[in-house]
């Protein structure tokens, strides 16, 4: 469902993350191996709300 900008992060994980400085803080302070995780897992979100679920998850 989410489309990806240049084979890196999924627009709509990218978009969420920006209006969400907590989150983009948290998500640019994980390991790399992390991030690749969650990137993984934003590209099988098949919703909104699943991808808001991720942003949300970086903010706990």
């Amino acid at each position: 469902m989410m489309s990806q900008n240049n084979g890196n992060l999924p627009t709509g994980f990218g978009l969420a993350l920006a209006q969400n400085p907590e989150a983009m803080a948290a998500f640019t302070a994980l390991p790399y191996v992390k991030r690749q995780a969650m990137v993984q897992r934003a590209q099988h979100a098949a919703t909104k709300e699943e991808m808001q679920s991720l942003v949300d998850e970086l903010k706990a």
